[in-house]
């Protein structure tokens, strides 16, 4: 159950089903980094895998947790690449972490859990392709996105869609998101594209900072509605005049940074909610955890398909 919350007005729902949408990208990262390396039999640096496992049974160990899927980043490169050459790639990345990628893949696969893989596409574009397909769906109470990522905060809607940072142990709801930047889910692709993400390469516009970006968003919610005469601004904030002279005239390049920055929710995902059902681990698992040298992983796994798939 999710029990710590940003913001007060957060109510843990208990009543219908929640879909679990986890960033597999963001947790190989942060087990890569966070965890002492780790090495398998045959060699190979397999620590970011090991700790993707065992966050996501300890995931499945909660009751609460039915439906569930995991995106990856694979490659690290997608569509906004072609339109923008300083976006993020994998160039820089620990080879030791971006070879884990496809053993990652095959490991959450096996443990029964639905992968979306993407190629053109970001895994955040699944996510977020996955909350617009099922936010209506009458059987879902919740779905709860499995991150702290920022950008995913764009998704969250009142408390049908909140982001979890599991690690801290945090919820963000609509409210919370407001709390926390200062403006609604709706104008934080806005925000990215004005205040700039070093993580995904976007330079964003100079002396547009958080705070700045803040005031001003959050009076005129996208970065068309901010009048170019500074003086007719409805706010008050600390260098107007430096603000629009730098705005104006890349007001352009500042909505394809957002275009850049707003996810897409068209991904060809052809899972049903039915299909994210939790039905158990494939008896392929053990053996995959024995190639990984942890022979003591399928000993959580609280459910297991027979080798027919029932």
């Amino acid at each position: 159950m999710l029990r710590p919350f940003l913001s007060s007005e957060w109510r843990v729902r208990m009543v219908g089903m929640k879909i679990y949408l986890v960033d597999g990208t963001y947790e190989l990262f942060r087990h890569h980094f966070g965890a002492p390396p780790r090495k398998s039999p045959d060699g190979r640096e397999v620590g970011a895998t090991v700790g993707l496992l065992r966050t996501l049974l300890l995931l499945l160990s909660d009751p609460d947790v039915t439906h569930l899927a995991c995106a990856f980043d694979h490659p690290i490169e997608s569509f906004r690449n072609d339109l923008f050459p300083g976006y993020k790639t994998g160039e820089g990345v620990d080879p030791d972490l971006l070879a884990q990628f496809s053993l990652a893949e095959e490991a959450v696969s096996a443990l029964g859990i639905v992968i979306w893989p993407m190629d053109e596409f970001e895994a955040d574009d699944a996510l977020a392709t996955a909350v617009s397909r099922f936010m209506s769906e009458t059987k879902v109470d919740q779905i709860v996105l499995c991150s702290p990522d920022k950008d995913l905060m764009q998704l969250v809607s009142g408390s049908k869609v909140v982001s979890w940072d599991r690690r801290r142990e945090i919820v963000t709801d609509e409210a919370g998101v407001i709390e926390k930047y200062g403006v609604g889910p709706g104008s934080i692709p806005d925000w990215l594209a004005l205040v700039g993400d070093s993580a995904d390469g976007i330079p964003g516009i100079p002396a547009w900072g958080a705070k700045s970006s803040t005031v001003v968003l959050a009076r005129y919610k996208h970065i068309e509605n901010i009048p170019e005469d500074y003086e007719t601004w409805e706010v008050n904030v600390r260098g107007a005049k430096r603000l629009a002279e730098n705005l104006n005239p890349e007001r352009e390049t500042a909505i394809f940074y957002r275009q850049l920055t707003t996810l897409r929710d068209d991904v060809p995902l052809i899972e049903t909610f039915e299909d994210l059902e939790w039905r158990g681990a494939q008896p392929r698992m053990r053996e995959i955890c024995r190639a990984i040298g942890d022979e003591k992983l399928p000993e959580q796994v609280s459910r297991w398909k027979s080798s027919a798939g029932s």
